[in-house]
């Protein structure tokens, strides 16, 4: 891609002092490209800005869906295309800003094996917007043991002090697949030991996303419609129990095909039932999560498209032993909170601060990631 003609100059990253940041946020459930803007110094949280969305089409699905679990080839070029376009369509209202966060789009992860993909060059980014970006956040924290995910924990502990929060609180990220950060807000650096302990619980969206997809070409269960029809099989949610992963100790993360022989366990059942199990399986996930947090948080904050599933939500408030609420009740946004992550955790890479430590990734200690593409003059 050329250079977008008219572009400004670039702002050099500041050494000191706030910094305003849009971060681009990509997930594995494939609905789009989220952009939000968030002002830090790369500790404190002092103000949100504009965000935006920009929807994937059914054939830009199909392209970056081809990509999942590969590693090199056509495909992946082809997916990491379409993840650079819409990035920079969404990205183009948002050059007024010091700094980009562009996480790309995971198409395989595999940490104790190839490694981590995330397709979508920042070069090109930067290039082409004019504007500095950091990008390749993970590939550092697995090459030092860790499992490269997940890495909004330090931004999340960060809003729990920004919300003025100080017992243990619990964000549960339910995207194409689950992640759960469990946080104490009292400890004052999220490196610190006590302050943060995360990992994935399980699929979340991805497997439910995936039956609407192939069984009646949706998209998602909007509102957990379908789901809401039907009723659990249980067989199938023993099953999906017994799978080792559950039982591991954290930290610990997930590829979003890991789980794929899910849509095996309900693949007799009608397509409410097969939501409603998916469903249930995704909250069961979660529960197991629960029982690995040093104590048990004073609510779970749910963030993501999963907090707009009413059974899913009603699953989890039966499930847990604490309040399960949207993380809108603390004054956060949850459709942003990803995006938002990517954009602090930017601020923390171009500082040289760490992103991730023993308690968020299993990394050997606390580790900055990313790498830094500066426009070319």
């Amino acid at each position: 891609m050329n250079k977008a003609q008219g572009a400004r100059t670039p702002t050099r990253i500041a050494k000191t002092g706030p910094l305003r940041v849009a971060g681009a946020m990509s997930g594995t459930s494939l609905d789009g490209v989220d952009i939000a803007v968030i002002d830090t110094d790369g500790h404190d949280i002092l103000g949100f800005g504009a965000s935006g969305y920009r929807e994937y089409s059914a054939a830009e699905r199909k392209v970056i869906a081809a990509g999942f679990g590969k590693w090199a080839g056509a495909e992946v070029q082809a997916a990491a295309q379409i993840v650079e376009s819409a990035h920079l369509e969404a990205l183009d209202a948002y050059r007024e800003v010091d700094l980009i966060g562009f996480h790309g789009q995971t198409l395989a992860h595999a940490p104790r094996l190839q490694g981590t993909l995330q397709v979508g060059c920042g070069d090109v980014i930067a290039d082409t917007l004019g504007v500095p970006v950091v990008w390749d956040f993970r590939t550092a924290d697995v090459q030092l043991g860790g499992e490269g995910a997940p890495l909004a924990p330090f931004f999340h502990h960060a809003c729990a002090r920004y919300a003025g929060l100080t017992g243990p609180v619990a964000f549960l990220n339910l995207g194409g697949v689950g992640n759960l950060t469990w946080v104490d807000p009292s400890i004052e650096r999220p490196e610190s030991e006590g302050a943060l302990l995360a990992f994935d619980t399980g699929p979340a969206n991805a497997p439910i996303n995936d039956l609407m997809q192939s069984r009646l070409g949706l998209a998602c269960d909007k509102d957990g419609k379908i789901a809401s029809g039907g009723e659990v099989e249980t067989g199938a949610l023993e099953l999906f129990l017994a799978e080792p992963y559950f039982s591991r100790m954290p930290p610990k993360s997930l590829d979003r095909n890991d789980f794929s022989e899910m849509i095996a366990l309900v693949t007799e059942l009608s397509d409410a039932d097969a939501a409603a199990t998916l469903t249930a399986m995704c909250a069961a996930g979660v529960a197991e999560a629960m029982q690995h947090c040093p104590r048990l948080p004073e609510r779970v904050l749910v963030t993501g498209g999963g907090r707009h599933n009413p059974v899913l939500m009603q699953m989890l408030a039966v499930s847990l032993d604490c309040p399960v609420v949207p993380v809108e009740d603390i004054g956060l946004d949850g459709d942003m909170l990803e995006a938002q992550a990517f954009g602090y955790l930017a601020v923390r890479v171009a500082r040289g601060m760490p992103t991730s430590c023993p308690g968020t990734t299993g990394v050997r200690a606390a580790v900055g990631g990313g790498t830094v593409s500066m426009p070319s003059q």
